[in-house]
């Protein structure tokens, strides 16, 4: 069995898919509008990307700023578009006001994923108590991943969270992979595998140019090789 580590790259459409791919990536995270740090994207955009690459697409399910679920049953509308043209992996976190994890809106959309493998994502790093947020998701069908920092200003901050939580794998509420995302250099790749760390999420890395410019599939092989190093 591969021990090759996981590189996941954010992809706004199409020749993003394409250039991650090429550069080695081995998962998308599919999402629009990055100056809201990420939404959902359209059910035509999904299907040109799934059409246009063949490595694993998570689909991002979040229709405004922040880790407030905002418009439930609008988001349940397009979490079915997106089941309907074929998506089969999510990402998606929610928060209450008072930061704990949002089953509520939590639960009405993994109903509609029906068993869909899904990545808690960075609203972990928002919440004022990261083990009980873990344990209130633990038995949560399809999740089986959390992107996170460690902290919410960046893996800079967040290694000792980070390495903390990589020596409870295994434990209730640490089963889920830990995706490493959010502000993640390549400096920092060391010490996180010598930690047993082994996915790795990248998205203004990816683009050397900034925001405004594609992914670059020569940026992402840099991390390939440093991954498989």
């Amino acid at each position: 069995m591969s021990n090759r580590a996981v590189l996941e790259v954010i992809a706004l459409d199409e020749e993003d898919a394409v250039a991650a791919q090429a550069g080695g990536a081995d998962r998308l995270e599919l999402v629009t509008d990055m100056a809201a740090d990420g939404l959902t994207p359209s059910r035509t955009g999904f299907a040109a990307i799934r059409a246009a690459v063949d490595i694993p697409l998570r689909v991002m399910l979040r229709l405004t700023d922040g880790f407030a679920a905002g418009d439930i049953d609008a988001l349940v509308a397009r979490a079915t578009e997106l089941r309907e043209a074929g998506a089969d992996e999510f990402v998606l976190g929610f928060l209450t006001p008072d930061g704990d994890a949002d089953l509520v809106a939590v639960e009405r959309l993994i109903t509609v994923l029906d068993g869909c493998r899904w990545t808690f994502h960075r609203a972990i790093d928002r919440t004022p108590d990261r083990d009980a947020l873990r344990k209130q998701l633990a038995d949560l069908p399809g999740l089986d991943t959390y992107l996170t920092a460690g902290s919410p200003t960046g893996v800079d901050d967040g290694l000792p969270v980070l390495l903390a939580e990589a020596a409870r794998a295994g434990e209730p509420g640490y089963e889920p992979q830990i995706l490493v995302g959010g502000g993640l250099r390549l400096d920092h790749l060391p010490q996180l595998r010598t930690a047993g760390l082994s996915a790795f999420h990248i998205g203004g890395a990816a683009r050397p140019n900034g925001w405004t410019s594609p992914v670059s599939p020569e940026a992402v092989r840099v991390w390939r090789e440093a991954l498989d190093a």
